[in-house]
């Protein structure tokens, strides 16, 4: 009985200590288990899943998620993700996010508020490692090389593989068309086969109703926002703007100045090689930001896919001079980006949010259009969101005052006007109820000389739903499944 005693405490004693994070470098086969060892702590709140496909070697792409109904979408309820490891030899990224796996499951059963309830109103999903193959390479190589391991199986740059949405935007403007936004399916060709990774990806964010994201890489120190391609074609130095570049900027700066010393004007550049400075540059001396054009142009980028094809806002994280840190300085990497990396997580809460429904039910596919009225000049922001399969909806803003417009075809369009506080810790609600165009009387004995019931003040008159119940009662249930 004794040796059974000490056996079991033995057992407990392992577990323990298995529980507990350690920073080093975890192989492919060792972050599937980190994972599963979160899950089985916070079972309640926590999933892991793989992507649709896995990697070219046959690697599956896990993702731990947190939220209070795991695998579930709820209304008002904002979903965010953090993706590492997009470039195989830029390795941080993968670890910090099995570290904040960690840090939100153990914080969570500490009853630590702030982080409970970033838990109990958003769904978070970490994807450690986008390109384990480039890992793998890089790792077997010394991980010291600028390029080895940087592309997927197949040599090909996962951050240029994605569909570039960017030029269809470019033109429509030049065109004069106001279309910014949900651009896939104007795509007519792509430049290149797009890689397993890629999809995979793509079926995840084309599923998932995101509202912010974030991209981990490595290689400076900066966080970067779109757009990423130039408008002209230059490769560089070319200040690129989307219709939310407030909101980006903001987004961006968060991050940076909530890390140790992104925003830092006294830290050194990277790659400095004597005490000459002068062929760096240090991105602090802009906040610790940069519009991603304005450094450098790309294509095919997954940062701007996200916001063209989605109603995710992107921004791409370079967490540091070195693309493949010793595993001995890991922890104090942790130390300098954990506040970041929970203070962008509750970036998915500014702005505004709501369900649009008519006296049936949800509408999806609902188009919320935007007006910046703050200033003495009203400004649109060229860039819809759109409803999901529940009728929500989550618009990022920055302070100010705005029109909010909720339409669908069908529908009578309806406006409302709304203030975004500073200091925001959860996002204003803004419901609208839009009437169908056919629940109008058109008849004239009726309205008389006025059909359609607007003039002379005359009231809407439509048609009332046996079905308001139902809504309303699917709005507050907890455990539909997306």
């Amino acid at each position: 009985m004794l040796f059974l005693l000490s056996l079991l405490k033995l057992t407990l004693c392992l577990i323990v200590v298995s529980s507990e994070f350690i920073w080093k470098h975890h192989n492919n086969e060792e972050l599937p288990l980190v994972l599963e060892e979160v899950h089985e702590k916070c079972p309640n709140i926590t999933r892991v899943y793989a992507l649709t496909e896995p990697s070219v070697r046959n690697i599956p792409l896990y993702v731990i998620e947190f939220s209070t109904t795991p695998g579930f979408h709820q209304p008002y309820k904002p979903e965010v993700k953090y993706v590492g490891n997009i470039h195989g030899n830029e390795v941080l990224g993968r670890e910090l996010l099995l570290g904040l796996a960690h840090y939100l499951c153990d914080k969570y059963l500490d009853h630590d508020r702030h982080i409970k309830n970033l838990i109990e109103n958003s769904r978070i999903h970490l994807l450690p490692a986008m390109n384990p193959d480039g890992w793998q390479l890089a790792t077997d190589t010394g991980g010291n090389d600028y390029l080895i391991g940087r592309n997927n199986n197949h040599s090909i740059d996962l951050n240029r593989n994605f569909p570039d949405l960017d030029a269809i935007t470019f033109e429509f403007e030049r065109q004069g068309i106001n279309h910014n936004n949900h651009l896939l399916k104007d795509v007519t060709r792509l430049a290149a086969p797009l890689e397993p990774e890629t999809r995979a990806v793509m079926r995840w964010i084309m599923s998932v109703p995101f509202v912010l994201s974030a991209a981990m890489h490595g290689g400076d120190l900066v966080a970067n926002y779109p757009y990423d391609e130039s408008r002209s074609g230059a490769p560089v130095s070319e200040y690129s703007a989307s219709p939310d570049d407030d909101t980006f900027r903001e987004l961006a700066m968060t991050y940076a100045s909530a890390h140790a010393d992104m925003a830092s004007v006294a830290r050194r550049g990277c790659h400095t090689t004597n005490s000459d400075e002068s062929a760096t540059y240090n991105f602090g001396k802009q906040g610790g930001v940069t519009n991603g054009a304005a450094w450098y142009s790309l294509k095919g980028g997954m940062q701007d896919f996200n916001y063209l094809a989605t109603n995710a806002f992107e921004i791409t994280l370079e967490l540091g001079c070195e693309k493949y840190p010793a595993a001995s300085k890991l922890a104090n990497e942790w130390e300098r980006n954990r506040e970041a990396l929970v203070a962008y997580l509750w970036k998915a809460h500014i702005g505004i949010k709501g369900i649009v429904n008519d006296d049936s039910g949800f509408i999806q596919n609902a188009i919320i259009s935007v007006v910046n009225i703050t200033g003495p000049v009203p400004r649109p922001i060229r860039h819809d969101v759109t409803t999901g399969a529940y009728g929500d909806y989550y618009r990022l803003l920055t302070p100010g005052h705005y029109e909010v417009t909720a339409s669908h075809p069908g529908y009578f369009p309806v406006s409302r006007v709304v203030t975004v506080p500073h200091y925001q810790q959860y996002a204003l609600v803004l419901n609208f109820r839009l009437e169908p165009t056919t629940s109008w009387f058109d008849d004239e004995t009726v309205f008389g000389l006025y059909p359609h019931g607007l003039r002379d003040g005359q009231p809407r008159i439509y048609k009332r739903s046996l079905y308001e119940k139902v809504a309303n009662s699917m709005l507050e249930h907890k455990n539909t499944k997306h």
